[in-house]
């Protein structure tokens, strides 16, 4: 599972390495000073309880004055929080701290704007297990601070048989009943299960073997969903998924579909801009 103290030590050893000379050779020992962590853009801010993780593991003394929580809408030159203490540590924990932040902040902004297209309506945005690696558990806090839900962490945590499973198994009733097989097995049969479903034809097989608590209709348009979620008539979880932007997403949810995993939450978001700086 994932380890943030561990990630944040290994985090400084990848940047700092035997020392930030640069700062070492200018900044004495004993200076004190104040930086401020001003926001550049409109969005969800994200990564607040994270930055403090960091500072605390680099030097417990300084000492960090929060103005604006997680998950709150901000704006260009808003002051999310000012931290106090030795010159040296706030230069060397600036760019892990903001790299994180930059990053978490970009995919909860992300997030709420999908979200919002689906004021109304009961369907979910989900993300998916296209993440940063080493970053995972932090691109999903994010997604849930936008707004968004979690899909499965990893593949511990959910049965998915996709595409592939189900070919190399031989087919979508031998998937299934593997698949029962050995949650008994390991004792794991609370386990919830998920299959995905290319044509209404898979979908008819899905529906006659049962089994399994949601559908994915994988690359579906807007038509056969419709007529997908109908087949189902709420007998299962559904889900969309495949290629589905921002600007059809919309159109899916109108189809009565219950969750949307978006890969695009996570894999391809740009960095919320934001800096922090010396407050003199």
């Amino acid at each position: 599972m994932f380890d943030l103290q561990e990630f944040i030590k290994n985090a400084f050893a990848e940047d700092i390495g035997d020392g930030d000379h640069t700062t070492l050779c200018c900044i004495p020992e004993d200076a004190m000073g104040c930086s401020v962590l001003i926001i550049k853009e409109e969005g969800i801010v994200a990564g607040v309880r994270v930055a403090l993780e960091v500072f605390k593991a680099f030097d417990p003394e300084l000492q960090t004055t929060v103005f604006i929580e997680d998950g709150t809408k901000v704006k260009p030159g808003d002051i999310v929080f000012e931290t106090r203490g030795r010159i040296r540590s706030l230069l060397q924990t600036e760019r892990l701290m903001l790299n994180i932040m930059q990053h978490m902040s970009g995919i909860a902004t992300t997030t709420q704007r999908y979200v919002q297209r689906l004021e109304g309506l009961h369907t979910r945005v989900i993300d998916t297990r296209k993440t940063t690696p080493g970053m995972r558990m932090l691109d999903k806090e994010a997604v849930v601070l936008g707004g968004g839900s979690n899909h499965r962490i990893g593949l511990y945590d959910m049965i998915l048989l996709k595409d592939n499973h189900i070919d190399f198994a031989g087919g979508i009733q031998a998937a299934i009943e593997r698949c029962h097989q050995y949650l008994k097995e390991k004792g794991k049969e609370g386990m919830k299960i998920e299959i995905e479903v290319r044509n209404l034809d898979e979908l008819q097989q899905v529906l006659e073997v049962g089994g399994v608590n949601r559908i994915m209709l994988d690359n579906f348009s807007p038509e056969l969903t419709r007529e997908a979620v109908k087949m189902i008539d709420g007998r299962f979880e559904t889900e969309s998924s495949g290629g589905i932007t921002i600007d059809t997403l919309r159109n899916y949810a109108e189809c009565g579909v219950d969750f949307i995993s978006v890969g695009a939450l996570t894999h391809s978001v740009k960095g919320l801009d934001m800096s922090f700086k010396a407050k003199m």
